[in-house]
């Protein structure tokens, strides 16, 4: 059994390793293909770091570079990390960070476009994919997405949403460094990028979940085993067409969870009915998968 965990462990330590290095390949994409060529900025910590590199390459002898700076910046959110959210997040998230820095700076710049519009959309929706695809996999790609799940595990707000309220900074400063319509250009960019995040990152997403069937304590049990989650049994329903005996069960689920929940439906009875509607808020405890 000891073994059978190591080589699970290697295999997800090797998925993390993994999804760090796709991340680091999208948002070099993203930062040379496109950012770049159409004067916008990102989000986050790497629009932090373009911004230093412009402040610096304008006003002051020595220029930091985007890529230097990406990971100069993060430092502190590396700390961040290591306190409040866990060591092994915090690793794979420095690995991100650096392989996103070495990408950076050693990826050939290839000019698509250099209009300003289609750089901020695809340069926000690479970059979106590859950061919810890092968080999705326990992940970080630092910054904001430290601060982002901090905040939402204390007030229940999306990666995407807090990513919004900080990142209006760095809309103003693209338009005092390149233009009024730049900020547009990069405000529009960094919409994408938080819908892009939200999208791909499902376990964020909640959903309610109601389940009408004949065979309750047989589906309870299997939602159980597949998941983490208390289920409310709704007893004396009545189905309208035969007018025979049914029972309500009532859960809240992640995205993520939906396929388990699928398998634990299907294992448990196929002839249940069931209904998912999202979920915009959950007030009191809802249980959720600590990063370790």
């Amino acid at each position: 059994m000891d073994d059978v965990q190591k080589i699970l462990k290697k295999h997800q330590y090797f998925a993390k390793a993994s999804t760090a290095f796709i991340y680091a390949i999208m948002v070099s994409v993203a930062m040379n293909f496109f950012w770049n060529p159409g004067n916008i900025y990102s989000s986050g910590m790497t629009g932090f770091a373009q911004l230093l590199n412009t402040i610096t390459s304008r006003y002051f002898p020595i220029t930091i570079s985007a890529a230097f700076g990406l990971f100069l910046l993060n430092v502190p959110m590396f700390i961040l990390s290591w306190k409040k959210i866990g060591k092994q997040f915090t690793f794979f998230t420095v690995l991100s960070v650096l392989l996103a820095s070495i990408m950076i700076k050693f990826l050939h710049p290839v000019t698509l476009t250099n209009d300003p519009l289609i750089c901020a959309i695809f340069g926000g929706a690479v970059n979106g994919f590859g950061t919810g695809l890092a968080l999705k996999n326990e992940i970080s790609t630092g910054g904001l997405d430290i601060i982002g799940i901090v905040v939402r595990r204390k007030t229940g707000k999306t990666i995407g949403t807090t990513n919004m309220i900080f990142n209006s900074f760095i809309i103003l400063s693209a338009g005092f460094a390149y233009g009024w319509p730049y900020a547009f250009y990069s405000a529009i960019g960094l919409i994408v990028n938080a819908k892009v995040i939200d999208m791909t990152y499902t376990r964020q997403q909640r959903m309610q979940v109601m389940v009408v069937t004949d065979r309750p304590k047989t589906v309870t049990d299997s939602i159980q085993n597949h998941l983490r989650r208390g289920v409310t049994i709704i007893h004396n329903a009545e189905g309208a067409y035969q007018h025979d005996e049914k029972t309500v069960l009532f859960t809240v689920i992640s995205r993520y969870e939906m396929s388990e929940f699928d398998d634990a439906l299907n294992e448990s009875d196929t002839g249940a009915f069931g209904i998912v509607v999202d979920v915009d808020q959950i007030f009191g405890h809802f249980y959720e998968h600590e990063l370790k």
